[in-house]
């Protein structure tokens, strides 16, 4: 049997955008081999099926998300590495404005009815959370963050507010205002004057 080969990094990014734009549910077998290139047995040997695909999807959009925090973090002071870290949200979220971030249209979408989206998602987001903590509990180290609130307390308020943003930019995504909320949450993890 002959295995199929491809660059799964970029078959999930394109299978991100048919289920960012559709959802899971609305996302047929025929839109994703638009979207992906694959024929269907290769999608279902590679993935198991529709959901594997999804999950693998999702998995690969945190990575991405993931990597780019660890960019901005890594050639920066730990407080400019996540105001460039915000940058980069605010970008997505004009190059993506009708479109949900996956892992939140996920959860909202299918969360509820499966355990393992639902356990995936909040493992997931947890990670990131705890790797905003780390941050910003460097940042506290320099002086570059408050200290009344713990790092994990900041990294919460911080969770809340980006998701928050990708949220609100489905309804109101004036460029000017979402630079605003972003300044201010940024300004609200500095330490006071």
């Amino acid at each position: 049997m002959r295995t199929a080969s491809f660059d799964r990094a970029q078959v999930l990014r394109a299978a991100m955008q048919a289920f960012r734009h559709k959802g899971f549910a609305a996302t047929t077998m025929q839109d994703l081999v638009a979207a992906i290139g694959l024929h269907p047995g290769s999608i279902y040997g590679a993935f198991g099926n529709k959901k594997g695909l999804l999950l693998a999807t999702v998995d690969q959009y945190v990575l991405d998300r993931q990597a780019e925090l660890e960019q901005c973090l890594e050639h920066n002071t730990p407080f400019a590495g996540l105001r460039r870290y915000m940058a980069l949200v605010l970008e997505e979220i004009q190059r993506c404005n009708s479109m949900a971030c996956l892992l939140v249209k996920t959860l909202q979408e299918i969360g509820e009815q499966d355990e393992e989206v639902a356990s995936r998602g909040s493992t997931l987001l947890v990670q990131h959370e705890r790797r905003l903590a780390e941050a910003l509990l460097a940042a506290q180290q320099t002086g570059e963050a408050r200290r009344d609130a713990s790092p994990e307390q900041l990294a919460r308020w911080l969770m809340v507010g980006i998701y928050g943003m990708r949220t609100y930019a489905h309804v109101h995504a004036d460029v000017d205002d979402m630079q605003e909320v972003a300044d201010r949450l940024l300004a609200s993890l500095q330490p006071s004057s």
